[in-house]
């Protein structure tokens, strides 16, 4: 199985899109993933610099901040549409919030599926805080309602949630192994959704509790002949990364983490 690695945009917006694919590239990454920009000067920048340097795309859609829920949906749609004219190989996608009821939650799932099923590009729905999927037991019982559901694993977020590592909620791990189409490589803790240095002594039991859920996805994907994967090393900034609370200076470098993750991952994964 094929397993490209991608540059999250996020944390390096102050660069220019050329500088930051070429960064990309010389780090040894496939792709990029990011938002689509709808201001046409800026899309024109991201297209040309991807171009340049051959560069996939993963989708990402993080937008999900209307409460009413006419005006999420509405905003979804037009976001997912949006991305697939950038031909992502996948879009990873922050869907729905946890206070929205189930009814809510499954419209935006089958406006994912109507989508995928007109254009091809298979929608990963995110396992992450304050949206649909933000807790390993509340996506258990959607996944086993909607057993087609793709989602990305950023277990990291189910950690803090449950102020754990899951180790008593292993069915809720097991089912959404099996779903898992797009993994966010973020380590996180249980009071928080990112460590400050994976590679730190005090953080091995938290990276060997991800690593294995990141190896038994892979396993599962290539027992059923999957061809190709995407894993999306995300460390963040601030506030995901640790600040000096005077100095306010992050505490590790959140591009060099990113860029030891896809390596330690790559060996691995024998990628």
């Amino acid at each position: 199985m094929k397993i490209d690695f991608f540059c999250p945009r996020w944390g390096s917006d102050a660069l220019s899109w050329e500088d930051f694919c070429r960064k990309v590239k010389d780090a040894g990454y496939n792709g990029v993933e990011l938002g689509f920009a709808f201001e046409e000067k800026e899309r024109h920048e991201q297209k040309k610099a991807l171009e340049k340097y051959e560069l996939k795309v993963v989708g990402q859609y993080w937008q999900s901040l209307e409460a009413d829920f006419t005006e999420h949906k509405n905003a979804y749609e037009k976001h997912l549409y949006h991305l697939a004219s950038l031909v992502p190989v996948k879009i990873d996608s922050q869907t729905g919030k946890d206070y929205f009821s189930f009814d809510q939650n499954k419209e935006l799932f089958d406006i994912a599926s109507a989508f995928t099923k007109e254009t091809g590009i298979v929608v990963a729905h995110e396992t992450h805080r304050n949206k649909a999927l933000f807790a390993a037991h509340i996506t258990k019982q959607i996944l086993e309602r909607i057993p087609s559901l793709a989602i990305t694993a950023d277990f990291s977020h189910w950690c803090n949630v449950a102020e754990s590592f899951l180790e008593d909620q292993q069915d809720a791990l097991d089912i959404a192994i099996k779903h898992t189409v797009h993994i966010h490589a973020r380590v996180g803790h249980t009071e928080g959704p990112q460590v400050t240095d994976p590679k730190l002594p005090e953080w091995q039991t938290a990276l060997e509790h991800h690593c294995d859920w990141w190896k038994k996805i892979i396993s599962y994907q290539e027992q059923k002949g999957t061809a190709y994967f995407t894993i999306t090393p995300e460390f963040g900034p601030a506030p995901y990364m640790m600040h000096h609370p005077e100095t306010k200076k992050p505490l590790a470098n959140q591009w060099e983490i990113n860029v030891w993750m896809m390596n330690y991952l790559k060996a691995q994964l024998n990628a």
